[in-house]
């Protein structure tokens, strides 16, 4: 006989394991699945959390080595990879065991084996120990997302990495080709240059971490050169040459024409990621998907089955974990009869290379393109007291407002601490907030936040500080 829960969430990321633990707090029974066995998903495994553990490391090993003597802080530091490995490591399984504890202690049972789903309202899990049947009223897809392949090349996890792979190297290597010049390239590729590589990055695209503002995207792009990193913009890699020492990379214009080849030692391939939907029996049971492999949904994340529902990676939108989290809190309440709801313009995006770039809302060129008239104001970190104390000037603050209403549409922040910062600009467009009630609301001296509050005040034009 099959056992019966509430809801089943196949998939144990930060979607899946929210979505069980919101289950639990309001009374339903659920369970957790995960294939990887130590929940937490792609994320906190060989994600988010294992990479901010190396780029933390790395930054401090940089600054130890080219910012504390110009503090008067004397003493060259020496690279221990295997301790840093170790932190990241040791970081990995502390948190994996957090999200089990708060699973068991919201009563959702995690379960660990691949999922399928039968038919509506059942499914089959392989475990270490057999087949086990569940039924539910409600299924959560939660299933994340897996490394994007670039066509005709092979990902071996030695010379040609994914940011799996790229997160345990077993020494640093003296040239590094980063494929892709989205978030995941540029962190990765930051980490390895600071503990001493050479990196180039190649990217598809005319510009770099495509989707950010634009002038964001320039100014980031001229601190990143300023920090050694080469770039090939507009460029597609057509071909990689193995040979003993080292390999070559045959790169020509993205429209087309003559090749070049780059030497390097390295190879990341880091050019996004896909929606994992495979072996899941979406298909047979008639669950909808979309030319990307994306299960398709409503606005409240039900799918075309009754009782099927999608959050996460594996749906539209931006693929990111905390994107994940208000989905599952929503969907979860949403089944109960709440009014669960996620305001997707109030969703954050953070690159935490150093420094850091954070933004949310709209764009100057989603602004553009929709036709809304806008104003702007900007305030640089050069003029900002506790940037000038933690020698920490570069970037700047960028902050978009409607022309004709004053609300808050955009904020997109370039500087040291930007992912923290950001916070601010989420809550003042959840709550639709003007640029004049950001800039009228106290904000402690001296902070790197007061450069939010000197932008918002930039739109009026009533800048107080240099």
């Amino acid at each position: 006989m099959a056992d019966s829960f509430d809801v089943i969430v196949i998939g144990g990321g930060p979607g899946g394991y929210n979505a069980a633990i919101r289950a639990g707090q309001l009374g339903l029974s659920a369970a957790c699945i995960d294939k990887r066995g130590t929940f937490g998903g792609t994320c906190l495994n060989i994600g988010c959390i294992p990479s901010k553990a190396l780029l933390y490391t790395s930054e401090m090993f940089e600054k130890a080595a080219e910012e504390f003597p110009k503090l008067g802080i004397r003493g060259a530091p020496e690279l221990d990879l295997a301790s840093m490995m170790a932190h990241k490591t040791k970081v990995v399984g502390e948190l994996t065991k957090g999200v089990e504890f708060l699973l068991k202690k919201n009563r959702a049972e995690a379960i660990a084996g691949e999922a399928r789903i039968a038919a509506p309202g059942k499914v089959e899990v392989r475990t270490r120990d057999g087949v086990r049947e569940l039924s539910a009223r409600h299924i959560v897809i939660a299933t994340g997302s897996d490394v994007a392949q670039l066509p005709g090349i092979r990902i071996d996890e030695e010379r040609v990495v994914s940011s799996t792979g790229a997160l345990s190297l077993k020494a640093v290597p003296r040239r590094l080709l980063v494929v892709g010049a989205g978030y995941i390239g540029l962190e990765l590729g930051s980490v390895w240059r600071r503990l001493g590589s050479e990196v180039t990055v190649v990217e598809f695209l005319d510009r770099i971490t495509p989707g950010l503002d634009g002038e964001v995207g320039k100014q980031f792009q001229r601190i990143l050169t300023r920090q050694g990193m080469k770039f090939h913009l507009s460029s597609k890699v057509v071909g990689i040459e193995q040979k003993a020492g080292a390999m070559s990379v045959l790169i020509e214009p993205a429209a087309g024409g003559a090749q070049q080849a780059i030497e390097t030692d390295l190879v990341l391939v880091a050019i996004g990621r896909a929606p994992f939907t495979g072996g899941l029996g979406l298909d047979r049971i008639g669950v909808a998907m979309d030319k990307r492999g994306r299960v398709i949904t409503d606005e409240h994340f039900r799918t075309n089955v009754e009782g099927i529902y999608a959050i996460g990676d594996c749906r539209e939108g931006a693929m990111l974990a905390h994107k994940a989290e208000d989905e599952a809190v929503a969907c979860i309440e949403r089944i109960v009869g709440k009014a669960g709801h996620v305001n997707y313009d109030a969703i954050p995006a953070v690159v935490y290379t150093s420094p850091e770039v954070a933004s949310v809302g709209k764009t100057e060129e989603d602004l553009k393109a929709a036709g809304i008239p806008y104003k702007t104001g900007k305030f640089p970190f050069t003029a900002n007291a506790r940037a000038k104390t933690i020698a920490a000037t570069d970037g700047f603050v960028k902050v978009l407002a409607d022309a004709r209403t004053d609300q808050v549409y955009g904020v997109h922040i370039l500087g040291a601490e930007a992912g923290n910062m950001i916070a601010e600009a989420a809550l003042a467009i959840e709550f639709s907030a003007s640029s004049e009630d950001i800039a009228r609301t106290s904000h402690a001296h001296p902070t790197l936040t007061e450069a939010v509050r000197q932008a918002a005040m930039g739109v009026e034009g009533w800048t107080m500080q240099m």
